[in-house]
């Protein structure tokens, strides 16, 4: 399943390749641009799409595509005009008896393409290895947690943008001002809540806020009842 509706395509017959994959995909849309992504690729961002469509529309090329960090022509990342991929697989079917088997290069090989370099964005994930230097590349440029997240909304189905900052200030302070197993449960209890309301980055928010708020009058009673030298309960409400 996927968070947001989605056309699924396969080739025909199943394993024919990636030009054929591209074929039955393409069936499926009148847009002007097609953007190509294969799956493995952990460093993508929208930026990244946007800087080639750019490309595309400025060079009035056929194709826009990255390049690897050795110059190479990254095809599965790429940018690309649905009319020329239309033409072209219509020759290249006619003059193969079809489209199974056949590598993408032939088919690139008859458009006219620009390129953006990009080894950083263009680094695939094609074996055991490449996942490990992804994640440790990911973890030196400190970008775990957001990696972190956007896999956990991927997992739930979760389309939802919220202030990260905000849920680690709170576990922050309900570590600090209550118990350190405040932090995980407190920030389980606002996304409860937000839940239940109205559920949109608003509503996580305010139950932030309101959690936030509990837990500092909490650590401000534990305070007082420490310098009075007696036990004080703190007040819930």
């Amino acid at each position: 399943t996927t968070a947001r509706p989605v056309r699924w395509a396969r080739e025909e017959p199943p394993g024919a390749g990636p030009v054929a994959a591209l074929a039955a995909g393409l069936r499926h849309t009148t847009a002007e641009h097609a953007v190509v992504l294969s799956a493995d690729l952990p460093f993508l961002r929208a930026d990244t799409l946007r800087r080639l469509l750019t490309a595309l529309g400025e060079s009035g090329a056929d194709g826009a595509l990255l390049t690897d960090a050795d110059g190479r022509d990254q095809p599965l990342v790429a940018a690309y005009r649905t009319a020329a991929l239309r033409r072209e697989l219509a020759a290249l079917a006619a003059a193969h008896d079809g489209l199974t088997g056949l590598p993408l290069r032939r088919l690139t090989g008859a458009l006219r393409l620009t390129r953006v370099p990009d080894p950083h964005a263009s680094f695939d994930c094609d074996t055991w290895d490449d996942i490990v230097n992804a994640r440790a590349r990911i973890r030196e440029h400190g970008h775990v947690l957001d990696e972190w997240i956007s896999a956990v909304k991927d997992e739930l189905g979760i389309d939802l943008d919220v202030d990260t900052n905000v849920l680690l200030d709170l576990a922050r302070d309900a570590a600090h001002g209550v118990a350190r197993p405040a932090a995980p449960l407190t920030t389980f209890l606002v996304g409860y809540a937000a839940a239940r309301g109205e559920g949109g980055p608003e509503a996580v928010a305010e139950a932030a806020r309101k959690a936030a708020a509990l837990a500092l009058r909490w650590e401000e009673e534990a305070a007082r009842a420490g310098e009075s030298g007696g036990p004080s309960a703190p007040d819930a409400g």
